[in-house]
């Protein structure tokens, strides 16, 4: 079983996630303060974090900080706060995604499945399929239903970016860091032009993706 911590203070969601996480193999262990999950982390005996932010003690955002100065363990937050700068202030102080309250239990799975494949090596895959697309990333090469496609260099880049941990969320800024350099963090109109020229080619429908997802105001991911 995938040993979990869930930092919640809220006794009827700790009995709800212990029991259906539970059930779908996870051995979930929890705290209810942030203080307490900064220490326990240390012990690096858990595989995946679930973190309020609304704690008694410390802010949730400064847990996951504290937490990923001396761990890569994945770390999901789990919020009511939708609003974008929260999701945003999150994700850059060191968390892998974001979920908001109240939730779909088949998505928040989801999002702890992909968060593990994250942290795992055989997640880097030097070839990723989905549907009928074929990525080889060692090559630089796409095929879809088996014929090549053609992508720039600054498209193959940021597919590259995305597909490196297939069903994580990647913020905007670290896909411009990473693909156009820090000095492009505030060109979110390069990413919407980018991501619609990879949809019109890898997408069969691209008004309605399956593969190159949006969360709105906040980044992108690739979903096999």
């Amino acid at each position: 079983m995938t040993q979990l911590l869930l930092v919640e203070d809220d006794a009827t969601i700790v009995r709800t996630l212990t029991v259906t996480l539970g059930a779908h193999g996870y051995r979930v262990e929890a705290v209810g303060a942030g203080s307490e999950a900064i220490e326990r982390a240390r012990s690096g005996q858990d595989e995946v974090l679930l973190v309020d932010l609304g704690l008694p003690d410390i802010d949730g955002i400064d847990v996951v900080r504290a937490v990923r100065m001396t761990s890569t363990v994945p770390i999901l937050v789990l919020s009511a706060r939708d609003g974008r700068d929260a999701k945003v202030a999150a994700l850059d102080a060191g968390a892998d995604d974001y979920v908001t309250k109240p939730f779909d239990m088949s998505e928040l799975l989801a999002r702890l499945r992909a968060a593990l494949r994250r942290a795992r090596p055989a997640a880097a895959a030097s070839v990723v399929r989905a549907g009928d697309l074929v990525i080889d990333r060692q090559a630089r090469r796409v095929e879809r239903a088996g014929r090549l496609v053609h992508l720039s260099p600054t498209e193959w880049n940021l597919l590259d970016v995305l597909v490196r941990t297939p069903g994580s969320l990647v913020t905007q800024r670290e896909i411009l860091r990473e693909v156009w350099g820090p000095q492009y963090f505030d060109e979110t109109n390069y990413l919407r032009v980018y991501v619609a020229q990879l949809r019109r080619k890898l997408e069969d429908r691209p008004s309605q993706p399956r593969h190159l997802l949006t969360d709105p105001g906040v980044g992108y991911r690739f979903e096999p």
